[in-house]
């Protein structure tokens, strides 16, 4: 069963282990430890998930951790005015606005990710750094899609030439990931809620992502033969969480095959860490 299995946690903790040595060093030789601030507004069960994995890692590593919480009905000037304060703390190296926002604040989120410093937009996803990847510079990519390329590369899986179809559009996904797939020259198709025949793109891929916090909507009837499977999906059923795959259904039918959890989300932590260091060290212009 493990030669189907692309188990994103156990590379997660290889590279973690890694990232725990190199900030070691160099907070050994600077005096300053590198901080993360994720500002949380409103509250998502899925967003304490992730928040938790986050803050368990940041201490392994050696990154200093903080949540800022915010009331969703505070007005969009109030945020901005705590964003703004973060972007000019010296102690503050890193900050991540958690995605998604609640209703209320959801029309103010390109407003909020715009205000913060490209140097600290840990999650690549400001203008500045945005247009960086649009040029395939990855210094502060997404995290997630970093991730899936990490997982894929570390099991020697090419993508030169694969059929990749991801079932995505969002910023923190399916937008990063298209330029990531092809600068490994990839050839990608992204569907989408407006997506006619949805199934007849699925049946196609050689690679299929999907990331729609939908429990079980990929099936064994969708994807072709020996299709790799990327399930980015979070989910909570009955208590437990799932992704968007049918694990045990498409598993005989699959190549290879992430697990949800287990699979993209401690990648997704790690290179959130591994940014923060980035995003370190050049603030220290430490080289």
């Amino acid at each position: 069963m493990e030669e189907k299995i692309l188990d994103g946690k156990a590379l997660a903790d290889k590279l973690n282990l890694a990232l725990q040595k190199d900030i070691s060093q160099v907070v050994e030789k600077t005096g300053i430890k590198p901080k993360l601030v994720t500002i949380l507004i409103g509250e998502d069960p899925a967003s304490k998930v992730y928040l938790n994995m986050k803050k368990r890692t940041c201490a392994f590593v050696g990154i200093e951790s903080e949540i800022l919480e915010l009331d969703d009905h505070l007005s969009k000037e109030k945020i901005i005015e705590e964003i703004n304060k973060l972007n000019t703390n010296d102690k503050v190296h890193g900050i991540l606005l958690q995605l998604p926002l609640p209703k209320s604040q959801s029309p103010n989120t390109l407003k909020y990710i715009e205000n913060l410093s490209p140097e600290k937009d840990v999650d690549g996803l400001t203008p500045v750094n945005k247009g960086k990847l649009y040029d395939y510079n990855e210094t502060l990519a997404p995290c997630t899609p970093t991730g899936i390329i990490t997982l894929l590369e570390y099991y020697n899986i090419d993508l030169k030439g694969k059929e990749v179809v991801i079932i995505n559009r969002s910023n923190l996904v399916g937008k990063p990931l298209i330029f990531m797939m092809l600068k490994r020259n990839a050839t990608i198709s992204v569907c989408h809620t407006s997506t006619i025949n949805i199934e007849s793109h699925m049946r196609r891929a050689d690679i299929l992502v999907v990331a729609v916090r939908h429990p079980n909507f990929i099936t064994k009837e969708k994807i072709k033969d020996g299709a790799i499977i990327i399930d980015v999906g979070i989910n909570r059923v009955n208590g437990k969480l799932c992704g968007d795959v049918n694990f045990d259904d498409i598993y005989e039918k699959s190549g290879k095959i992430t697990p949800s959890p287990g699979g993209i989300g401690p990648l997704t932590v790690h290179f959130l860490l591994h940014n923060t260091f980035t995003a370190y060290k050049k603030q220290l212009n430490y080289s």
